[in-house]
């Protein structure tokens, strides 16, 4: 479990700095040459990522389903919709709703087994946790309008 919990606050990490990133390009450029560059790069990564731990294994997909295919062309929307979101309303509360977002799906798809997934049991507690955390979500935006002090004069 703690390897686990590792490797996905590890993913956390670098899923914040790569929209840190892909704010940044994205303030030269417009939405499609960032996701461009960015799942280009990516692919070229891992690539060559792949062909260095697996060697031609990497080509191994029998017993796939045809449609994990298109998980590529979700991750086009992912990187437009992140970097769109992260321009018009800012780093920290674009991935807030990004996290909220990716809870409530999969909340959903666990519960009713959707799209191949083992079904788990609904609970009241998973949706509280949920709320919980959109609840943190608006408290952190609209606490953090600061008014100004009146001058003295």
């Amino acid at each position: 479990m703690l390897l686990g919990l590792s490797w996905a606050i590890l993913a956390g990490s670098m899923v914040s700095l790569q929209n840190v990133f892909n704010s940044k390009v994205n303030e030269h450029v417009n939405p499609w040459s960032t996701t461009t560059l960015v799942l280009g790069l990516g692919f070229l990564a891992s690539l060559l990522s792949g062909f260095v731990f697996e060697g031609w294994d990497l080509f191994q997909l029998q017993n796939m389903k045809p449609w994990y295919w298109f998980s590529g062309l979700v991750g086009i929307g992912v990187v437009t919709c992140v970097t769109q979101g992260v321009k018009l309303l800012g780093p920290t509360f674009a991935i807030s709703i990004v996290m909220a977002s990716q809870l409530v799906f999969a909340l959903t798809w666990d519960s009713t087994g959707w799209l191949g997934l083992e079904k788990v049991p609904f609970t009241f507690k998973k949706l509280a946790g949920i709320l919980i955390i959109i609840a943190g979500m608006i408290i952190f935006k609209i606490g953090g309008k600061r008014q100004r002090a009146p001058e003295m004069t």
